[in-house]
């Protein structure tokens, strides 16, 4: 019986842990209305779904490159950095003749907010967002 408790405890313990950690802050609130001060995404970008790609990509919250509650201040420097990289992805895409996304935030971040800039080395594999670790 003691032994069904403690997992039990342990069990709701995990899954309040997990929630915890996905959430930070409760769910991501959008301003009423159109976004403003778009400077590089186009103005019919469906902001939700980009934004949920860059925050997957990066594995950040949006106070990453916002500033809190006020999503069209630039006082943030890593969103001026964030607007190069989209350019330059935006770039390297438009070499392509298929007219797709081979590029994005993903392909260098792996899930991480810094950039992998060398490969893992034989025999390691990557998951996003946890680092580097040693494959079976």
């Amino acid at each position: 019986m003691r032994v069904r408790l403690l997992v039990s405890l342990l069990l709701l313990s995990s899954i309040q842990l997990m929630a915890q950690g996905r959430g930070r802050g409760g769910p991501v609130v959008f301003p009423p209305g159109p976004p403003k001060n778009l400077r590089v995404l186009p103005a019919g970008t469906n902001i939700r779904e980009t934004m949920g790609a860059f925050r997957a990509a990066l594995g950040v919250q949006c106070t990453y490159c916002h500033v809190a509650g006020e999503y069209d201040s630039d006082d943030n420097p890593k969103k001026n950095m964030a607007r190069n990289m989209i350019r330059i992805a935006a770039d390297i895409n438009a070499e392509f003749p298929d007219g797709k996304s081979h590029v994005t935030c993903y392909t260098c971040h792996r899930g991480e907010a810094k950039p992998r800039t060398e490969p893992p080395a034989p025999g390691e594999v990557t998951q996003p967002g946890r680092g580097r670790g040693r494959g079976r």
